[in-house]
């Protein structure tokens, strides 16, 4: 929790436009071929469906709308969602409520710092699209998947996102060779808005490639003691 207590509040961004959140849970529903996302309240939600996340809800700030949410719910596996810091959140809810693992909403509004390369002739590229969104795939040559990544078109936004590295392929420059060829469908398309959310390790690529923090992005759960 030291990086959220020395993150700036000047950083945070305190008015989150609610139709920016709803374009970036539509590209996440859309990425996963779930149901798009429905209005609850002054929120947004998600019937997932997995077994360790039935239902998401997401709010833009923390508000009356999401506490009184937090009080009716006490089974597991169903997940509130809010533009707010984790400390704002726990002083919010009851102690039922366990708090993940930090996200970051991030936006890049330029080009990324990424130069251009040949990707390693021991790798190949793959392109698969579904709904609105564009599949890449790095895989070896032997067809052992190397590094993936989604980028979902919602109206004036591209939404990054499921970006990942095998770990006997990090560190080869997969990530930045991945990401320069999402943002050249998004460039494509005309659309030059970039979104996501990043975990704390996330956050750090992202940044060195020119992307920002938009906002703090914190979930909360009831555990599942079974």
């Amino acid at each position: 929790m030291n990086n959220i207590s020395n993150f700036s509040n000047s950083m945070i961004q305190k008015n989150i436009p609610f139709s920016t959140v709803e374009k970036w849970l539509t590209a996440w529903s859309l990425s996963r071929k779930l149901p798009l996302p429905v209005k609850y309240k002054s929120g947004l939600m998600v019937e997932v469906g997995y077994e360790n996340q039935k239902r998401r809800y997401v709010f833009t700030h923390l508000n009356d709308d999401l506490v009184e949410l937090s009080e009716s719910i006490n089974q597991p596996g169903i997940f509130l969602k809010v533009c707010a810091s984790p400390d704002e959140l726990k002083s919010r809810v009851s102690k039922k409520w366990i708090v993940q693992p930090q996200g970051y909403m991030m936006t890049c509004f330029h080009q990324m710092n990424i130069p251009n390369r040949s990707l390693d002739n021991k790798y190949t590229l793959e392109f698969e699209q579904y709904n609105s969104t564009f599949l890449v795939r790095i895989v070896t040559k032997d067809g052992q998947l190397a590094s993936t990544g989604r980028i979902v078109l919602v109206d004036d936004l591209a939404i990054y996102d499921r970006i990942s590295t095998e770990p006997h392929h990090k560190r080869m420059g997969l990530a930045s060779f991945l990401m320069k060829e999402l943002e050249k469908i998004a460039l494509a398309n005309g659309i030059h808005n970039n979104f996501l959310v990043a975990t704390e390790e996330g956050k750090l690529f992202y940044q060195s490639l020119g992307w920002k923090i938009y906002s703090l992005y914190t979930s909360v759960v009831i555990p599942d003691n079974n």
